[in-house]
Parts: structure tokens; sequence; C-alpha cells
């Protein structure tokens, strides 16, 4: 008698772990969305912190400097990447943010999707606004997240300047 699988166990055991595999993987995959959402939010979290503090030691998003023997005085526009190392992209389809100044708007970057617009208003506001597509739709569902960018409806806008900072 030989000893061994015969071919009806081997194909028991093959089904049965395509089935494991079927009911794993989707979980997988809900668990690196979950994954990426916490990390925006925490990004989220550090852009403003970022922003605060530029905002602090700089006295405002623009930097206004003299000239050469003092013959005036230039505005530099300040771009997203001096003011902040947390990932960003240009538009909600992800597309690279380059030199993007502050004064335009520029998105928070979860899971290549741009899901919070954030644009400088007024040299001392930021207009806040989450998006609703895609996984952009659970990011915003975070009470952290609405807490800075609302419920995407429509824009919050934090002041960094004046004595009633509030963000």
């Amino acid at each position: 008698m030989r000893k061994g699988f015969t071919m009806i166990e081997l194909i028991f055991v093959i089904v049965i772990l395509g089935i494991l595999a079927a009911v794993a993987i989707p979980r997988l995959n809900a668990t690196r969305d979950d994954a990426e959402i916490s990390k925006g939010a925490s990004n989220l979290a550090t852009l403003m912190s970022d922003l605060s503090g530029y905002y602090t030691s700089k006295g405002s998003f623009n930097v206004t400097t003299t000239g050469t023997g003092g013959t005036g005085t230039t505005t530099t526009a300040i771009k997203w990447k001096d003011v902040t190392n947390v990932a960003m992209v240009k538009d909600a389809a992800g597309a690279d943010i380059g030199e993007t100044v502050v004064t335009t708007a520029a998105f928070l970057k979860v899971k290549d999707k741009g899901c919070v617009s954030l644009q400088v208003k007024d040299g001392s506001k930021v207009e806040v606004k989450a998006e609703t597509a895609g996984i952009c739709g659970q990011f915003k569902d975070v009470k952290s997240v609405q807490a800075i960018a609302g419920n995407g409806t429509a824009a919050k806008t934090h002041d960094f300047g004046g004595s009633q900072v509030k963000f």
C-alpha cells in the first residue's frame, strides 16, 4: 500500500484554502483603507500645527523683504512645501503640488487622492474644506477631521491672527 494523499483530498484542501483567502483578502484591503484614513487624520492635525507655527514665527503667510540699499520692499509668496512636509497634492485627483503657493488651493493627500482642500485667505486665514468622493467620504466622517475641515458641505475658516485664535 502506498502512503500519500489522494487527488480528492488534495482538491478539498485547495478549495478550503481558496475559501479562506476569499474571506481574508477583502478584510485586509479594508484594514489598509482604515490605516490610510488614520494616517490622513494625523497628517491633517500636523498640517494645521505647521501652519500655526509658520504664521507664529513669520507673522504672515507672505514674507516682506527690503530691497537692496533700502530701495523698496518686495513681497514673496510662500509655497506649500516651505510651510510643511506633510504630503500634499495640487488637486483632488492627486497631481504633484510642485511650486504651488499657499494662496492657491492645495489638497491633503490621503491614499493618492486630495481629500481636504486648504487655501490661505487674507494673509492670516486658512480656508479648509473636506472632499466627499471615494475614500475621502470615509475620511471626512472622522470626528477629528470634521473638527478641522467640516463635514464636506461648507468650508471652515481658521484665523491664525489676532487675539482670539481658534482652530
